[in-house]
């Protein structure tokens, strides 16, 4: 590497990437946006305008074959995750991709293969709550006690779409419930409790014209406890997160998306006391984008590793196996 900046690329012009991530990759201290990619050149050069990005390419091999990119960012429909994620790879780039890695845990230990093969470059799933300061809060107060022993988490994320032209209503491109905002309510059990599940099962409602699962609720079994989860796409909008301890519990107001321009807080119970804990106004995503950048331009690992997104799958696939 021989620039003080990373130089990112990225592949695609999905609304995620062009709202909230780009801008807020722009914003960080380690990396800066400098293509964007479409398979259709006018929404690239549109981007590329919009969001003060260098170059626009009207293919993604274009984008990597540039040899003043070093990492890309993949927001790309989920079954396109894997196979750019590795041509990513073998272009001698670095990669974030969106969540969920793949769509089976199969797919992602392809992935894995394909980063031994390439022992330079970094490969991590870009579930960018973990980044934000409550979460990281959250984790120390758990691993700390202070809460007594962790017996149980629950999540519930739902939001409204019923676009047929929406990725998350087509079952070919990994769409539903499950996939979407399910994945988050395994990463955060996991993250927790800092396991894997010993059993894992669920249940399910699709819609009867996408075919995806528009209602699942599952539970994760752990040595120590347990964790539920209910997500869905054709519900009122909703996001919260309950952690239960023998001594106490923590409710998380806005665990996946809070607001990057305001503070935002948990609630602490403990003794039949509550405690607010505010934390300053954070970007996820930049802070994401700053701790990749920080990493490959040193060397070191990232800091969530690719086996940690096969194991978030491994999960997946057992829940969607107990539908039966």
């Amino acid at each position: 590497m021989t620039t003080a900046l990373i130089r990112w690329g990225v592949l695609g012009t999905a609304g995620i990437a062009v709202r909230r991530v780009i801008p807020a990759m722009q914003g960080g201290r380690f990396g800066r946006v400098t293509a964007i990619a479409s398979r259709d050149l006018a929404r690239a050069r549109a981007a590329a305008s919009s969001l003060g990005i260098d170059r626009a390419y009207g293919s993604y091999d274009d984008l990597l074959a540039a040899p003043d990119v070093d990492a890309v960012y993949i927001p790309l429909p989920n079954h396109l995750h894997v196979p750019w994620s590795i041509r990513s790879l073998e272009a001698g780039k670095h990669v974030l991709c969106e969540k969920p890695i793949g769509l089976t845990s199969r797919e992602a230990d392809e992935l894995i293969a394909a980063s031994v093969r390439h022992p330079g470059r970094l490969v991590m799933e870009a579930f960018m709550y973990r980044f934000h300061p409550q979460w990281q809060a959250i984790r120390r107060l758990v691993t700390e006690g202070a809460i007594g022993r962790l017996r149980s988490a629950h999540t519930l994320f739902g939001y409204y779409n019923v676009d047929p032209a929406n990725i998350r209503n087509q079952r070919a491109a990994g769409g539903g419930a499950l996939m979407d905002i399910g994945c988050y309510g395994i990463s955060v059990a996991r993250f927790l409790f800092d396991a894997e599940p010993t059993r894992a099962w669920g249940v399910m409602e699709s819609d009867p014209t996408f075919e995806t699962d528009r209602l699942t609720s599952a539970v994760l079994e752990f040595d120590t406890g347990m964790a539920t989860f209910t997500c869905a796409t054709q519900s009122a909008p909703c996001q919260r997160v309950d952690v239960l301890g023998t001594d106490g519990r923590i409710e998380v107001e806005i665990p996946f998306n809070p607001p990057a321009d305001r503070a935002t807080r948990i609630l602490v119970t403990r003794r039949g006391e509550v405690e607010e804990v505010h934390f300053e106004a954070s970007n996820q995503y930049t802070l994401q984008a700053d701790r990749f950048a920080e990493a490959a331009l040193s060397g070191r690992p990232v800091p969530t590793p690719l086996a940690d997104a096969v194991a978030n799958m491994r999960v997946v696939d057992a829940i969607r196996a107990s539908f039966g």
